[in-house]
This record gives structure tokens, sequence and C-alpha cells, in this order.
């Protein structure tokens, strides 16, 4: 790969980005801008700018990678990514945006009325949120050696600065903007590679050939693991979605909730049509370029198909479009989660003003830094799907139960959370540390979410029932809230 194509795309992007943050800093203000961009964001803006942060490095890289080492048994993440979010429509959006609160600590305090409550749902979220930076600046690594040559700490560190700058220049309203554009940028650079390298294949008669399993599965490995496998797989990806700190915060930005589930709706529609495209990558990765998969390096498909399959300048164009592409999804989920981590840690530490948002956004992005510069890179989206495991065993189980469950008290919540926590972040470093020595519950380490999201359930339950005394005495208002239907807002007068 010429190193000019992998500079001009990251310049190209990097100043875009930076004069659409220029114009958020210029049309932020107040303390809701920075927070929930003044809850103004029509369906549409925002479903881009979710689609924006949801599509991260897993998505972009890492679910060709896994079809390309696994073949069929990779689509679940696909089908769960996308699937999530029907449940998240189901039974999270509109209660969520009526609930009135900045983030999911606000929600959890109005809920319980417990501060003990909100403390430890903030540290889930700041945990949570760091977890999944991590693979975003690990992607950032690969794609900057491989598209320039470049120390892979370089990637890492110009996304962690770009990100910085953006987050405390303009906050959510800025964000909105940048992740909008960052996420048409992502499906054009994903899709007009492909669609161009069909049409020179239907034009040269050229064919995809009967691929055989050339990276098949154990054959001595058990069936019943293998259904167990994406059993736990879909559960994570399923539930986790409801708990994503970055993806909940923008529904406090809908205007009310029917604007929330239509942004729901528009969201299941884009990244429906847009992972019709990674599992194409798969597909001729298995079939042209298998070496890429034992060369050890499987996440690079996307980055490197382009110019196996097309020769001279247009794929250099099209090589140049999708490193734009990735750099554009490290971009705008690390922006999401930044913003999300910044506005926890803001308003539980200090003050909830725009002075303490600026500073929580710094600290922020430097610690998952740190940790991605001191570890290797897992395969992507397994890593993120680890993450998906841990947020369905802990902030799942407290919106579904707050938002649908009377009974659900303060000692419950916390009781399931750390419970939830302590099962999935135990199997997860388990599952690292021993590996085979692990023997017939390797498995189960290393898919916990089967185990781990019913127990933390059920935790949250029992202890709600053993703790009766304990529910708000304003459940009946803060229920209704919740679920009544919202009034139609008065048309402004002149």
């Amino acid at each position: 790969m010429n190193a000019w194509v992998g500079y001009a795309a990251l310049i190209g992007l990097f100043t875009v980005t930076a004069a659409i943050g220029f114009y958020g800093l210029r049309i932020s203000r107040t303390t809701e801008d920075f927070y929930v961009a003044s809850r103004t964001v029509r369906p549409w803006w925002n479903a881009s700018a979710i689609g924006g942060e949801y599509l991260s490095a897993a998505s972009f890289l890492g679910v060709a990678g896994l079809i390309l080492i696994s073949g069929s048994d990779a689509l679940w993440f696909p089908i769960g990514y996308t699937a999530g979010y029907l449940m998240l429509l189901l039974f999270v959006a509109a209660p969520l945006r009526r609930s009135g609160a900045y983030t999911i600590p606000d929600f959890t305090e109005a809920r319980l009325e417990s501060v003990t409550a909100r403390r430890v749902t903030s540290v889930l979220v700041v945990m949570v949120g760091w977890f999944y930076i991590v693979p975003q600046l690990h992607g950032a690594a690969l794609t900057m050696s491989i598209a320039t040559g470049l120390p892979s700490w370089v990637g890492s560190v110009a996304v962690a600065v770009v990100v910085c700058v953006t987050v405390v220049m303009g906050g959510m309203k800025s964000i909105t903007f940048v992740q909008a554009f960052q996420f048409w940028l992502k499906f054009t650079a994903i899709a007009l590679p492909i669609v161009f390298i069909l049409i020179i294949m239907g034009n040269s008669g050229l064919t995809v050939p009967a691929v055989a399993e050339p990276f098949a599965a154990d054959p001595a490995a058990s069936p019943t693991a293998g259904t167990y496998r994406d059993i736990s797989l879909v559960v994570a990806l399923l539930f986790g979605t409801l708990g994503l700190p970055h993806v909940l915060v923008r529904f406090y930005t809908n205007p009310d909730g029917p604007s929330a589930r239509r942004t729901t709706l528009i969201v299941i529609g884009l990244l429906s049509v847009f992972y019709l495209f990674p599992t194409v990558y798969g597909v001729l990765g298995r079939a042209f370029t298998p070496d890429i998969a034992t060369g050890g390096t499987p996440d690079a498909l996307v980055l490197l198909l382009p110019g196996r399959l097309v020769p001279g300048l247009a794929g250099d164009v099209l090589t140049a479009l999708v490193i734009a592409g990735a750099f554009a999804a490290f971009l705008s989920t690390t922006s999401g989660l930044v913003v999300s981590i910044a506005g926890v840690i803001s308003q539980d530490v200090l003050g909830g003003r725009v002075r303490g948002f600026r500073v929580a956004a710094v600290f922020s992005t430097l610690v998952p830094l740190l940790v991605a510069l001191l570890t290797d890179s897992m395969q992507l989206a397994g890593s993120v799907g680890l993450v998906f495991a841990f947020t369905a065993s802990t902030l799942c189980p407290l919106l579904l139960l707050g938002i649908w469950w009377r009974g659900l008290t303060d000692a419950g919540a916390i009781a399931g959370m750390l419970a939830g926590a302590a099962l999935c972040g135990g199997a997860i470093v388990a599952g690292r540390a021993l590996g085979p020595l692990a023997g017939p519950f390797q498995v189960l380490l290393a898919q916990p979410a089967a185990w781990t999201v019913p127990a933390a359930f059920a935790v949250m339950v029992g202890v709600s029932l053993l703790t009766r005394g304990r529910r708000p005495a304003g459940i009946t208002r803060i229920m209704t809230r919740l679920h009544a239907p919202e009034r139609p807002q008065p048309a402004p007068t002149r």
C-alpha cells in the first residue's frame, strides 16, 4: 500500500472533522448544548449520529475479519448488533427519553431515589466506556501502521487527540454533526469499493469460486460447545445494546418519546443495509485473499482487499476511501463514548458545569489511551463482544427492571449490578488467564453472557423482593412519567 494514499486519506478526514468541530464551538453555548444538544436533534440527524458512533472498529473492520476466518459462524455479530436495536426500540427508547435525565446515573437516581445506586451506576458506565474505547484505539493503531508505515501507537494517539479536541470544543451538539458526517463517510467507504469490485468482476467474467472451509473449526470440538457459544454471543449482543451508555445518551437529545422511537427505527434500517457490506468483504476475502488470515491480520481485510482486487490508481483511490472510513469509525465511536463518560464524571465529581465537562473529557480520553498503548490488540469484534457481555450483565438489568418493574429497589439494583460485574468480569479475566487450562469450562469463560445475564437479573429481583420496604415513595409518579403518552408541544407563537 502506498504511504501517500494513507496520508491523503487521514489529512482529509482530520481536516473535515476539525472544521465541523469548530462549527460546533460556535453553536454550543449552554450546559444543555454540551450534554444533550438542548434536546433538539431530529430523528434523521440523530439516527445518522447513532450509526456513526455505534458502527465501531468491530463493525467496520472486525466483522469482515471474523467472516474471513470463521465463515458463517461470524454472521451472528451483524445479526446481533442490528437486532439489539429492535430490543432497544421495544423496551427502552421512549421511556428513557421521557425520564428527562441527562445520563444513565441520572435515571438511576430518579428511578430509585438513591445516591448510592447512582454512584455504582456511574462507576459501571465509566468502566464500560473505557473498555469500549480501547478496541477503537487498537483498531486505529492497526490501520495507521498498514496505511502509512508509521509506528502503530501514532494511530491511537492521533484518534485520542482529535476526539479530545472535538469534544472539548463543542460537546454533544458539535459531536452530533461530526458523527452524522462520519456515518455517511463510513457507509460510502465500505459500500463503494465493494460495488466497484463487483462491477469489475461482472465485466471481466470473473466469478466467486465455491469456497471450501479453509479455516474450519476443530473437528474434535464439541457441537454442544459451539451451540452454547452462539447462544451466549447472541444474548450478549441483544441485551448489551440496551446498556451502551454512548448510545443511550443519544435518546436524551430527541425532542420527545415519539422522536426517540422514530430515531431507533431509522437506525435499524441503516444498520441492516450497512452490515451487508462487511459480509461481502468477508466472502470475497475467503475466496481471493485467504493469505490475509494466515498472515495473522484478519482485521485488515477491509483495508487490503480493494488494493488486491482493483489494480492501479482506482485501487489506490478506493483504498484511501476505506482508510478514511476506518478512521471515521474510530473517531465517531470514541467521541460518543468520551461524551457519555465525561457527562457522568462532570455531573458526579466536577459540579456539572461546562468547565467540568471539558476537564472530564480530557481525563476520559487519557485513561483508555494509556491502556491501549500498554496492551496488545485482540480480534476487534471479539473484544467488543466481551464489552457487550459485561454491559448486558450490569446496566441492562437495571434499565429493563427499572423501566418495567415497580418492585425494583435500590438494594436490589446495586446487588444485581455488582453480581453481574463480578461474575462477567471475573469470567473474562479468568478465561484470558487460564486459556486451554480451563478445560471444559473454557467456553463458559470465553462467552459468559448466557449465564451471567440471568444471574444478574435473578440477584436483582431476589434482593428487591427481600427489601420491599425500600421501594421509592414516589414510584407511581415515576412509572407514570416513564410510560404515559407525552402531550404534544404547542406551536410557538410569534
